[in-house]
């Protein structure tokens, strides 16, 4: 069976810690900054990206939070990161520790097996 050539939802997780300055602020004004300086300008530069968000501060002192990513294809996830960068949410409000990128049962999309997964019963 050849490999699946459909282009491929790319999925990232992006592990941050939030900042001093971040924690300073009230909920109201954290919330009033991520929809006026960060929002919009991902709305601006990219399209077909969707989020999720994890509170993770009361199991990790690494990673206080991950965002969970999922763009159409490789493009949109670049504008996404290059949108992000523009704001004050990489580095000022939030330290990035890491991006773990990857993409839906990419081993049987490459060699054309159906994917073995889990499911909830």
């Amino acid at each position: 069976m050849p490999a699946d050539r459909t282009p491929a939802q790319v999925t990232a997780f992006t592990l941050v810690k939030t900042t001093p300055e971040w924690l300073a602020m009230t909920v109201a004004e954290r919330v009033h900054a991520f929809t006026t300086q960060v929002v919009p300008v991902i709305e601006a530069r990219t399209q077909g990206v969707r989020s999720r968000f994890y509170d993770t501060e009361f199991y990790s002192a690494r990673v206080t939070d991950v965002w969970v990513w999922e763009a159409d294809d490789h493009e949109a996830y670049r504008l996404l990161i290059d949108a992000l960068r523009e704001t004050p949410f990489w580095d000022r409000y939030f330290e990035v520790v890491d991006l773990l990128v990857g993409v839906e049962n990419g081993y049987a999309r490459s060699y054309g097996l159906d994917p073995v997964a889990t499911l909830a019963t």
